[in-house]
Order: C-alpha cells, then structure tokens, then sequence
C-alpha cells in the first residue's frame, strides 16, 4: 500500500520498494500524468493510479546531483554564442539584399543618377 504523499513539481522522492530516488518535473492534473526524472537522467511518465500504489518517502536531491537543468544552461551557452555568430553574418546579408531591394523597388531613383 502506498503513502499518501502528493507528486510536487521540483520535489524528490524516494521509491522505498525499487530503493529509487527521483525527481518530480511536473504534475497535470488534467492529464492525471506526473513526469519524473531519475538520477541516470531517465524521464518518464506516471498516471496518477501509478503513482498512488508507490510506496514513497520524501527525499533530498542525491548528493553531488547536478542535474540536466546545469547540462541544458551549457549547452544554451555555446548555442547562444554560436548563434551571435550566424546571426552577424546573416544580417549582414540581410542588409545588403535589402539595399538591391530598395532599388528594384524604386527604379525612378536609379534615373536620377
């Protein structure tokens, strides 16, 4: 028989029966589905029932935990500074086909020179 503790996004849980600690990354009610994380970064799925049979303690985040939120800011980081880059260099593009535009658009000008 499980206890009676209520799945809370960003809390950790220990599964006393598979001696498993994860975490709750969210909860919809509407759905009846509770995401978890495990600590080997595996994501899943519960429905509600599920989670209801659990035999669970509340827990605090293993110890050394980084967890993926830390790997996803690095790897934004590089991303961010890879697409600085891309972007410098489609803007200036950019600008220069908006210059021939310009004149396509307004051919009298081009009779003014």
């Amino acid at each position: 028989m499980g206890r009676d503790f209520e799945p809370v996004a960003g809390k950790w849980y220990r599964d006393l029966e598979e001696d498993e600690t994860f975490l709750v990354l969210s909860v919809d009610e509407d759905q009846g589905v509770v995401e978890i994380q495990h600590v080997d970064g595996d994501v899943e799925e519960l429905d509600v029932d599920t989670w209801a049979e659990m035999d669970l303690d509340p827990s605090e985040a293993p110890e050394g935990w980084s967890g993926s939120v830390k790997d996803d800011d690095d790897d934004d980081d590089v991303d961010a500074d890879d697409e600085d880059d891309w972007d410098e260099d489609e803007d200036d593009d950019w600008d220069d086909e908006d210059d021939d535009d310009d004149a396509d658009d307004h051919p009298r000008d081009r009779d003014d020179y």
